[in-house]
This record gives structure tokens, C-alpha cells and sequence, in this order.
């Protein structure tokens, strides 16, 4: 006796993860319908507490609900730093955030990593003698 698999309906998780928020972006499988834009930040009150794993964590979930309650079963994770001249390492909300969307029963497809990638010499911010305090 085979059981039934019901069809999943897929969309694309955008990550974003810096050291001051955590931003989750789910999509339709195209990309181009928002279904759900939750940010780490709308989940607490202290503005220093973004970037860390809890909020980040509950961002997702709420993120997560609201895909289900809108059909999407399943997600590809498109994980991003700020790169650049920046941070190329995802910041530390984003392994709590990815943890979240599979727990709250939505089927993790592939896990990319977007980060953009300096060619070159990129000049970073600040001027010829840097920031000065």
C-alpha cells in the first residue's frame, strides 16, 4: 500500500543577515510576489538585540506561519551577508532562522549562499586616513 504524497507548492526564503538584523523574504517559486517580509528587529524593542539568534528566531517562525496560511509547503533558503567590503560570514541569526522555517513544517529544498563578492579593489568607506573617533 503506497501512501499518497500530496503536491508541494514551492517558494524562495531570502535570508539577509548582517550583524545589526536578520531580514526573512519568502517569494512565490518566481520571485516576484512577496508572500511574507519579517525582520529580526520588528520582534523585539531594543534596537541592539537585531541582530541576535531569538528575535531572529521568531522573525522566521512568523515569517513561516504566514507562507503556510498562504499555500507555500516548501522553500529553497537563498542565505546573503552584507559582503563586499563588509562581513563575507552570515550574521548570527541566520543558522536560528533557517532552523525555524524547517521546524514550523515547511520541506527545506536547496540552501545558496548570495553573498556579493568584491572583484578587485573595492574602496572601503571612511577616506584616505580611515574613520577617525
Amino acid at each position: 500500500m503506497r501512501k499518497e504524497r500530496k503536491e508541494l507548492k514551492w517558494g524562495i526564503a531570502y535570508i539577509f543577515s548582517s550583524s545589526n538584523n536578520t531580514i526573512i523574504h519568502i517569494t512565490d517559486i518566481t520571485g516576484a510576489e512577496t508572500v511574507a517580509r519579517i525582520s529580526a528587529g520588528m520582534m523585539t524593542d531594543k534596537d541592539r538585540e537585531g541582530g541576535s539568534p531569538y528575535p531572529a528566531l521568531l522573525a522566521a517562525g512568523k515569517a513561516a506561519e504566514i507562507a503556510l496560511e498562504k499555500g507555500i509547503t516548501a522553500v529553497h533558503i537563498r542565505v546573503r551577508a552584507p559582503g563586499g567590503i563588509k562581513s563575507k560570514n552570515p550574521g548570527a541569526g541566520a543558522q536560528p532562522a533557517i532552523r525555524a522555517l524547517a521546524r514550523t513544517g515547511l520541506r527545506i529544498g536547496r540552501i545558496e549562499d548570495l553573498t556579493p563578492i568584491g572583484h578587485g579593489k573595492m574602496r572601503p568607506k571612511g577616506g584616505r586616513r580611515g574613520r577617525r573617533i
